[in-house]
Order: C-alpha cells, then structure tokens, then sequence
C-alpha cells in the first residue's frame, strides 16, 4: 500500500472521484491540505469569502449536475459554509464540504478558531463526519461523495482535524462496493412500487382536468425527457415549480408556466380547478399550496418521490410512488402505452378551457418610454440570449421576475435558491455555474440589495476572468419586503430602503470588471449588445427601474389560489379580494 500524508490522501480522494474544480479559502486547521492542492490537476479557485465559495460550489453543481466541492478551514471559515450548505440542503443539491479542525488533543478546549462544526452543520447537511482516525479518511471522504449524489441528493461535511492531515500513514482507496458495504443502512428505494404505477396509469386515463405539477427532483434524476414525453402522450398540461423550470419547455403550448405565490393565472386555476394532479418530484412547498384546505380541492393526487419522506408530508396524497422520478416516469409511460386511450379527445374541453385562461390572463405589466421596467430587462435578456443562457437569480423580486419572463427550454437552466430564499446566492451561483459550463452565456439577475451581500466575489471573477454578465435591477429597495409592507403593512416602509448604495459602474470597474448602465428604456439593448461583446471577465450592468413596480400575480401567504391578487389586465374569475395598479 501506498504511504501519504492526510492531507495527500484528501487530493487523491478527489482525484479518484473526478473532481475538476473546488472552492474555498485557506486557513491555519486547512493549510496542509492546500499545500497538497498546489500539486493538484484540478482547478483551486480562491474565493473572498466561504459563504461566497460554498454559493459557487453549489452553482458549478447546480449547472452541472456534478458534486460541487468546498474547502474551509475551522472555527469561522467552516461557520460561513452554514448559509451556503442551509441553501444546497434545501434544494438537494449535491455538495461535498471538507473543513479544517483543531487538532484531535485540542478538540473541547476552546482552542484557537475552534467551533463544533459537526453540532452546528447536524441540521443542515444530509450527512456530516468528523474524521478521528486517519485509517478511515479515504472510506469517509468516499462515503461523502456517494451520500451526497445518491437518493435525494444533499451537502455532506467532512471535518478533518488538522494533526490527521499532517499525519502520514499506509492508504488505499475503497472500491464502489466497499463503499456501498459500509452504510448498510443506507439504502435509497429507486425503484417504484408496480401496483401503485398501474393505479396511476389507470387515474390519468379516467382523468378529465389532470395538471402534472413537476420540481426539481425532476431535474435532479435527469427526466426532462421523460417528463415531456410524459406530457405530450398524454396531452397533460404542465406546470412547474421554479425549482423544476427547465423539466419541460416553457415554450410548448401544454406549458402552463410556475405556479405558486408568484405563479400565472392559468397555472393556479388550473390547479385550482383540476381532478388529478400529478406531482412529480415535488415537495407541496408553502409557497405552492397556500391555504391547504383549498389546494386542488376537487383532484385527486398522485405523488412521485424518491424522499418517502415526502409524501403526505404536508398534502395528503392518494396514490404515494417513492422512487427515483425518472425510473418510475418510464415505467408509467410503458404502463400507459401498452393500453392507450384517446388523448386528444379526453383533453379537448380541458386545454380548451387553459387556453381560454392564458389569452385572456397572460403575464403581463404595463409598459413604459421613459423609466425602465424590470419585467422588459428580463424580457431583452431572453432576446438577446436566444433564450440559451443560464439565468442565476438572486432572492427578491427579481428572482420572480426571471422566473416569469425568461422563458426556460432545458434542465439546469435556471439557478435560484429556492428553498431557503437566500440573498446573496445569485452572483457567485453564476460564477461557478460559468466555470462549470464555459461554454454558455451566464447571467446573474440580481438585485442591488441581493447582489450587495456578496460582492468581494467580484474579485475572484475578475482573478479568474470568468465572463459572466451581472444584471442588478436597481430599484433602490429590498423590494419584495417593500412590496408586502405595502399590500399588507398599510405602505409603512420599514427599513427597506437602500439609500446609501454604491456606484455600481465604478466599483465594478474598481475591481478590474466592466461597468455600464441603463436609466432609460432605450438603452436596454444597447448595454445588453455592448456586454454580449465582453468575453475576457465579467460585466456588471446597473438597470435603474421602476422603484416602485410589484410582482403580481400573488397570492398572500396562507391564503388560496382564488384570492390572487392581479393587474387590471389580469382581472378574472380569481379576483377575490385584492386589485393593485
């Protein structure tokens, strides 16, 4: 057997396991396992800050689909990580965080940047180690990688005290099996139950109003294709959530958009109204259901997971599939082929009925000559992208603006986070979802008050020239908190407005990056060509909009689809309660 340091046998680790890029930032608990990494044959991006880091890790995954790796050394390097693996564990996204600690003899102590990284990441990891024998390095960091990309997918920590590091010891790495061998307990169910797949083939057939509501574990099993197959055998509009925006084209006219608070009249009264819904890899987020005694009252509900945990969670479902979503998605397609019906003509007054919905209700916003609306700068960023690039989004309005008027054609398309609602996540997502996929266009749509967060990370896209384009659409607030205290808090604007902000232009441009800016609807395009011609480091645009302007439709939290509060051109059979503009 081979004989290395600690810190050698993490390297070979992530050698063995393909790893072509990690994140992170050194530290004194981590600094042997950076010297090995001079010597890597992969690449070591130095960030500004962990949270930054572990954000880019999450993104290079995200665009990927591979594990993303983040590097922290202890006590408060590894206490960063804790936003950044919250907003992974959230949307299940594959990570690996391998963190510095104190030497064994010092663990307990109180010791210089020591913290019980172990206690404090217990909730917000899938899994975590702490590594108290060097024997067993090279099977834990193993373990981590197979844990995190298999079942449900999520971050796993390992900590790695430093005196293990240093220590020099005899290694091998364990094979596929051995790996599997040593978490008997571990044993995602991948396959769906027969029985229940045929009596969900036999409610889609009698089905008349049926919806698939489809999530990211869609996207995480890679069933796109499955899905979309699904839909277009069966004539079953689709929704998704916006974690699941890419599962199917937002071009194809079954495609019903997100459905939700933020989601489209059609979506939600389509919901609202069906008698099946099929949720495929979707977890009835709050954010979905609303009130839930209103969710879908008359359908009944077939819900496919990998996560049994899942399942009634929230919703109480009638047909319960636990398995992988594209395993089980083609064994319902194969089900339903072999006994088909007439699609068309069991869908005809159904799509009849959507499509009534999305030409009388469509998104929409009032438009303007003389003062940028965001909405139109998401709207310029599809044409000029041909819509092909992957769209990053930080937390706020803007977020649910890319998710509405950006429309999404292929998985890993749109990056947000979507669980934890995290500020700060969308411009070093992009970063890494660039160095992972260099070969398309990234745009990180951000706020100001979002992008601001994590801003030092200019640094490392510049250090790297890593193009990405940053679009921040400034509208001089923390707009979505502007936005509820005005519906809901009788428009007392507490402590929302950003009236101390930089020149984004010249600080951009401080940082070695390129700097423009839009005022006026008329220079939207002409910033977007000019930023489309920069392809040796990153360009920030700063889009001053609407300071004003609200993401409708919404529906208030708690409350039913019925209760959507709409434009005036939305006006329609869900208008309730609240009419705005």
């Amino acid at each position: 057997m081979k004989k290395k340091r600690g810190a050698d046998i993490v390297v070979d680790v992530l050698i063995h396991e393909g790893v072509d890029t990690v994140f992170g930032l050194p530290g004194g608990a981590i600094m042997e396992v950076y010297d090995a990494l001079f010597d890597a044959p992969f690449r070591n991006i130095l960030t500004r800050h962990e949270q930054a880091a572990c954000h880019m890790a999450d993104g290079y995954a995200r665009a990927t689909g591979k594990v993303g790796v983040v590097i922290a050394t202890s006590g408060p390097g590894a206490t960063n990580l804790v936003t950044g693996l919250a907003t992974a564990y959230m949307d299940s996204i594959p990570l690996v965080a391998i963190t510095g600690q104190v030497p064994r003899h010092y663990i307990g102590t109180d010791a210089f940047q020591e913290a019980d990284v172990i206690g404090i990441t217990r909730p917000i990891t899938k899994h975590n180690f702490l590594v108290t024998d060097i024997k067993d390095l090279p099977l834990i960091l193993r373990q981590a990688f197979y844990i995190a990309r298999t079942g449900r997918p999520g971050p796993v920590l390992v900590d790695i005290p430093k005196d293990i590091t240093q220590q020099v010891a005899e290694y091998y790495i364990p094979s596929d099996e051995e790996v599997k061998e040593s978490l008997p307990g571990y044993n995602p169910h991948v396959e769906g139950n027969p029985v229940q797949i045929k009596k969900a083939a036999e409610l889609i057939r009698k089905a008349t109003r049926p919806v698939l509501y489809v999530g990211g574990g869609a996207i995480l099993s890679g069933a796109a294709e499955e899905v979309t197959k699904l839909a277009r055998l069966t004539k079953i509009p689709v929704t998704t959530t916006n974690m699941g925006k890419g599962a199917f084209p937002e071009t194809d006219p079954l495609s019903l958009h997100m459905l939700g608070m933020h989601g489209t009249y059609y979506a939600n009264m389509a919901v609202y109204h069906s008698d099946l819904l099929i949720a495929v890899g979707s977890r009835f987020d709050d954010r979905v259901t609303g009130k839930i005694s209103e969710f879908a009252p008359e359908a009944k509900i077939i819900h496919i997971d990998i996560d049994p945990a899942s399942i009634s969670k929230t919703i109480t479902v009638d047909v319960p599939i636990v398995g992988d979503v594209k395993n089980v998605l083609q064994k319902l397609i194969k089900e339903l082929e072999e006994k088909p019906v007439e699609w068309v003509a069991a869908r005809e007054n159904w799509l009849k009925q959507i499509q009534e919905w999305k030409e009388k209700h469509p998104l929409s916003y009032r438009k303007s000559d003389k003062i940028i609306k965001p909405q139109y700068v998401i709207e310029e960023i599809y044409n000029i992208t041909n819509g092909d690039a992957i769209i990053s989004a930080g937390v706020g309005q803007h977020q649910m603006w890319a998710a509405m008027f950006y429309k999404y054609s292929y998985p890993r398309q749109f990056l947000n986070s979507g669980g934890l609602g995290t500020m700060g996540f969308g411009f070093p997502a992009s970063v890494g979802a660039k160095i992972g996929r260099p070969e398309k266009t990234v745009f990180a749509i951000e706020g100001d008050g979002s992008f601001i967060m994590n801003i030092q990370d200019l640094a490392t896209a510049v250090q790297y020239r890593v193009p990405v384009k940053i679009a921040i659409i400034n509208n001089g607030f923390l707009g979505m908190v502007r936005q509820w205290q005005q519906f809901f808090y009788d428009s007392r604007y507490a402590s929302v407005c950003l009236s101390v902000q930089p020149d984004f232009v010249k600080l951009a441009e401080s940082f070695g990056a390129v700097g423009l800016r839009a005022t006026k609807p008329s220079e939207v395009r002409e910033v977007l060509a000019k930023a489309m011609e920069i392809n040796d480091r990153p360009v920030l645009i700063d889009f001053v909009v609407d300071r004003e302007e609200n993401v409708l439709p919404m529906v208030p939290a708690g409350k039913s689809y019925r209760d959507m509060i709409l434009t005036p051109k939305q006006k329609g059979e869900a208008e309730t309660m609240y009419l705005v503009g």
